[in-house]
C-alpha cells in the first residue's frame, strides 16, 4: 500500500493511524514491564523490588530495611560508548570545485554552529545507545536574520526525539527500503489537560492528528511542503549498547546487597564474658551518669571483645570478575581512577587500551555515517529555500564526508614529530600562531617586534 494510498480522505482515521504505526524495523520497547527503562533506570533494577527483596518485619511490628546496592553501569555503558564516537567531534570534509560551493560549504557549517551539532550527536547518540531508536526533525521558522553569513528569510533548527523522551517513532519502509514515511506520537499539556499527538511527514506533505476534541483522532493540521525530501532523519539499533549483560550487573547487586546485610549483623563488636557462672548484665547507668563502671566476675574467668572475622578476598575476586567480563564482552573501555592507577603505564601503553574500544566505534559506525549523511541532504534542502533558486545546482552538487574518529589517549609532542616530519623538517605552524597559542603574551605584535630585534642584534653580535 503508498503513501497516498493510507492517508486518502476518504479512509476511517483509526484505519490511517494503525496503518502508519506498522513497524516494519524490530525495536526493543523502552517502557512497560520488561522495556530498556528497567535494565538503564537502577531504581528499578531487580534489587530494588520490594516484592522480589522485601525488608524484614519484626514481630513488635518494626520493620527491618535489607541493604539495597546499584550499579549503574547499563548507563556508564551508553555514556562511554557516546564519549568514544563524540570525544573527537565529527568532522565534515568538504571538496569544494568553485567558489560557488565554498559559499555553500561556510553555510552549511553555520547552520551546524548554530544548532549546537556537537551537543546534538552526543544527545542522540545517547538515546540511540539506551533507546535503541533516535528521530531527528529539522524545520524551519520564517524570521529574517543573517546568522549564516547570508540574508537568510528562515532560521533553520533541529530536534530530537526518543522514546526515552516519552515519544513513539514509527518509521514507514516501501518495498525497496526507502522511507516513505515517518509519524511520531508524542504528549503535550493543553489547558491543564494531556492531549495526544500524532504528525506523520511525508516527501510532500505534513499531517497532525490530535485526539482533544472528542477522544478519538481528528485531523488538525494538513500542510503541503516543498522541500522534496522527509525533514526528519531516523536511525535504530536491535538492542541496547550494554546488549545481554545486564544479568552480570544484577548478579553484582545481589552479592554486595547480601554481603551488607552480613555487615550490618555482624560487624558490631561483642563483648564476651568465657566463665562457669552466670553473670548479671543491663543494671549499668547511662555513661554520662557514672564516673567508672566495674565488672565482677568469677576467679579465672576472661572478657574481651569479639569481632566477627569476614573472608573479604571471594567477595572481591566475585565483583572484580565480573566488572571486567561486563566491559570485556562489551568491548569498552574500563576508565575508572582505581583501575587506571593500578600499574604504571606509559602513554603509548594507555594507546593501546583503546584498540577493543575503537573497532567497536568502526563497528557502530556505519548507522552513524548513514545518518549524517541523509541529514547532509536535509539540510541542503533547506538551505536551498533560504538561498534560492540560483545556489541549487552547487549545493546538490558539493560533495560532503562525514568522519567519525574514535577518541583515544594522544600525545601532542609525538604528533607534531610526526607532521615535521612529514613535512621534510619545515615548521607547521608560523611564529605568530605559536605566540598566539602559548597565551602569555598580551601584545602578539610587541612580542614578535621584540624577538626581531633580539634576532637582528644577536647576528651582528650586539648585546641589548
Amino acid at each position: 500500500m503508498t503513501i497516498q494510498e493510507i492517508i486518502a480522505p476518504e479512509r476511517n482515521v483509526e484505519l490511517i493511524i494503525a496503518d502508519l504505526k506498522e513497524k516494519s524495523v524490530t525495536v526493543p520497547s523502552w517502557g512497560g514491564r520488561q522495556g530498556l527503562e528497567h535494565e538503564y533506570n537502577p531504581k528499578k533494577h531487580p534489587v530494588m523490588s520490594r516484592s522480589l527483596y522485601p525488608d524484614i518485619a519484626n514481630k513488635d511490628g518494626s520493620i527491618d530495611r535489607v541493604t539495597r546496592i546499584t550499579y549503574n553501569l547499563q548507563r556508564l555503558a551508553v555514556k562511554r560508548m557516546s564519549e568514544l564516537c563524540n570525544g573527537i567531534p565529527v568532522k565534515r570534509v568538504y571538496k569544494p570545485e568553485n567558489d560557488r560551493q565554498k559559499e555553500v560549504q561556510a553555510y552549511m557549517e553555520k547552520v551546524y554552529e548554530r544548532n549546537r551539532i556537537d551537543s546534538v550527536n552526543t544527545e542522540r547518540c545517547n538515546m540511540l545507545f539506551a533507546g535503541c531508536e533516535v528521530m531527528t526533525l529539522w524545520y524551519a521558522v520564517e524570521e529574517r536574520n543573517n546568522v549564516y553569513g547570508f540574508n537568510s528569510p528562515l532560521k533553520i533548527r533541529c530536534r530530537n526525539f526518543s522514546p526515552m523522551l516519552g515519544d513513539e517513532l514509527y518509521p514507514l519502509f516501501d518495498e525497496y527500503g526507502d522511507m516513505i514515511a515517518m509519524s511520531v506520537g508524542y504528549s503535550r499539556k493543553v489547558g491543564g489537560l494531556t492531549v495526544n499527538f500524532f504528525d506523520t511527514y511525508t516527501v510532500d506533505h505534513h499531517y497532525k492528528w490530535s485526539n482533544e476534541s472528542n477522544g478519538g483522532w481528528t485531523l488538525i493540521e494538513d500542510e503541503s511542503t516543498t522541500l522534496g525530501k522527509i525533514p526528519a532523519i531516523y536511525m535504530y539499533r536491535p538492542t541496547p549498547i550494554w546488549e545481554d549483560t545486564s544479568n552480570i550487573v544484577y548478579e553484582m547487586e545481589w552479592a554486595m546487597s547480601r554481603n551488607g546485610n552480613y555487615l550490618r549483623k555482624n560487624s558490631k563488636p561483642l563483648f564476651v564474658v568465657f566463665a562457669d557462672e552466670a553473670i548479671e548484665y543491663g543494671n549499668e547507668q547511662n555513661e554520662n551518669q557514672e564516673a567508672r563502671s566495674i565488672l565482677q566476675f568469677p576467679k579465672g574467668s576472661t572478657a574481651n571483645y569479639v569481632t566477627w572475622q569476614q573472608a573479604t578476598d571471594n567477595l572481591k575476586y566475585h565483583i572484580s570478575e565480573l566488572r571486567n567480563s561486563f566491559f570485556t564482552q562489551l568491548q569498552l573501555p574500563d576508565w575508572s581512577y582505581e583501575k587506571m592507577s593500578q600499574q604504571a603505564m606509559s602513554g603509548e601503553s594507555r594507546k593501546q587500551l583503546f584498540i577493543d574500544a575503537q573497532l567497536k566505534v568502526k563497528d557502530e559506525s556505519g548507522r552513524l555515517i548513514e545518518f549524517y549523511d541523509r541529514e547532509i541532504n536535509v539540510v541542503k534542502t533547506f538551505l536551498k529555500a533560504a538561498l534560492g533558486q540560483s545556489y541549487h545546482t552547487d549545493i546538490d552538487a558539493l560533495p560532503v564526508e562525514n568522519i567519525i574518529t574514535p577518541f583515544t589517549i594522544t600525545d601532542e609532542a609525538d604528533t607534531i614529530k610526526n607532521l615535521v616530519t612529514a613535512n621534510g623538517g619545515k615548521p607547521i605552524i608560523s611564529q605568530r600562531e605559536s605566540i598566539e597559542e602559548y597565551g602569555h603574551s598580551n601584545d602578539v605584535d610587541q612580542t614578535l617586534q621584540e624577538i626581531a630585534e633580539q634576532s637582528q642584534a644577536d647576528t651582528f653580535g650586539l648585546t641589548m
